[in-house]
């Protein structure tokens, strides 16, 4: 019984006797159950709560019970309701069309009590398998755009997310920008300490980024090796090279302990971004990238452990 209050059900039911008898049986089974006297009611009840599973009455004025069941796959695409539709029709056309409507189940009135509950038992397997599949269809996607090691985004979602980020931001003449940001003599770590721990300082390193930024506005992905991009929607030139500055001190001193080594780094930054005079014909995601890229090689030259960086010019 108490599995069961997680689930929620709506009942439609134009009979009084017959929608308090629903009611009176699934709440003493343990179900948080909302009653409605006809389909428009249960319509808007559904559209401010999600009901897991819906039962409802064939005939009843305003809304019948497949028209109801056709508005609420509407209303709910992104996730599944099980309806049951109760009829005092028993030919095969009417539950034909009663699930081609959209109902998952029918149950003819009146209704026995065992019956009710097997048919509520089987939406609950069916609503679990799909919150399984659904789960493992989020997981999936979650893992396809990003990279194993670093747990940060990899460069697949870059090369999709970014041309977006840079086509809004010129859309609506928006500030962006951009930072790539490369750890400096990393070789040397590897050839040093082994792969496990230059794996260790990737892993320190991308934490260190991503802490700096805004959590659901700013993003960091792993360009490939030792390279990583930060970018910055909603954020001006001078506010992008204050935070590469954070970001350097915060590399500088960072302490990596692994492999019973203490591993110290420094990173090298270049910097770039869009501003409302940016040409929006020369503002791509190629040619910021390219940009960026000469950029933090220039730091490289300069002596690394530096920013490089100008707007964008086109």
């Amino acid at each position: 019984m108490t599995e069961n209050k997680s689930y929620k059900i709506l009942v439609a039911d134009d009979d009084p006797i017959s929608r308090r008898l629903f009611q009176n049986l699934l709440a003493k089974a343990g179900f948080m159950v909302t009653a409605a006297a006809d389909g428009h009611e249960a319509l808007e009840l559904f559209r401010r709560h999600f009901f897991p599973i819906v039962l409802t009455d064939w005939q009843m004025p305003r809304i019948e019970g497949p028209e109801l069941c056709r508005a609420i796959r509407r209303e709910s695409p992104g996730r599944y309701v099980y309806m049951i539709m109760m009829t005092s029709k028993g030919g095969k056309e009417d539950i034909i069309s009663g699930l081609n409507a959209g109902a998952d189940d029918y149950l003819t009135k009146p209704a026995h009590h065992a019956e009710l509950m097997a048919r509520i038992k089987t939406g609950i397997r069916v609503l679990q398998l799909e919150k399984s599949l659904r789960d493992a269809v989020d997981e999936i996607q979650v893992m396809s755009v990003t990279d194993p090691l670093t747990g940060i985004y990899n460069r697949g979602y870059i090369n999709q997310r970014l041309p977006e980020e840079i086509r809004r931001s010129v859309r609506y003449r928006h500030d962006f920008t951009l930072l790539m940001c490369d750890i400096d003599h990393f070789k040397t770590v590897n050839d040093t300490y082994g792969h496990l721990s230059g794996d260790a300082v990737l892993q320190a390193f991308a934490r260190c980024l991503s802490a700096a930024v805004r959590q659901q506005v700013d993003w960091v992905g792993r360009y490939g090796g030792e390279e990583f991009l930060v970018v910055l929607p909603e954020t001006d030139f001078d506010g992008a090279m204050t935070l590469a500055e954070r970001l350097r001190q915060s590399v500088e001193s960072l302490v990596v302990q692994t492999g019973g080594h203490t591993i110290r780094i420094t990173a090298s930054f270049g910097v770039t971004g869009l501003s409302s005079a940016t040409p929006p014909q020369a503002a791509s995601a190629e040619s910021l990238l390219q940009t960026v890229d000469q950029l933090l090689y220039q730091a490289k030259n300069q002596g690394r452990n530096r920013i490089q960086g100008h707007l964008f010019a086109g």
